[in-house]
């Protein structure tokens, strides 16, 4: 499998959009990352043209405007963030993780009953 391109916090707001509404056109991203953000359009064309370049985003050009389109997938990009965030911080083990959230009370108990549910129909679905 090819890896997905590195992609800024800033760039990722952009493909936020892109994933939520696409195809979307140049003036439909400004408009939703102005409301948003303190970016000037001009800002944002930028990070459009990056993205393109790195292989996220493709464009057709439908009359006088551009109309963008993923790429990469939304949760395929994210599962591969959550991964490299668990090998750098946590040597891959989740487990590491999930210890120091709620060690740190930074899980609420819903949180913690949810995870819970998960993992129980994770190993229903193993058939374990």
């Amino acid at each position: 499998m090819k890896p997905l391109p590195q992609i800024s916090e800033a760039e990722f707001e952009v493909m936020k959009i892109i994933w939520k509404h696409a195809p979307i056109s140049t003036n439909e991203i400004t408009e939703k990352l102005t409301q948003t953000t303190k970016w000037s359009p001009k800002t944002i064309q930028t990070l459009i043209k990056r993205l393109v370049t790195k292989g996220a985003l493709s464009y057709e050009k439908q009359s006088r405007v551009f109309v963008y389109t993923p790429l990469i997938e939304e949760k395929e990009y994210i599962g591969q963030e959550s991964h490299s965030f668990l090998e750098r911080y946590y040597n891959g083990h989740i487990t590491a993780m999930l210890s120091a959230y709620i060690e740190d009370d930074k899980l609420s108990e819903s949180e913690i009953d949810t995870l819970r549910s998960l993992l129980a129909k994770g190993s229903k679905d193993r058939g374990n």
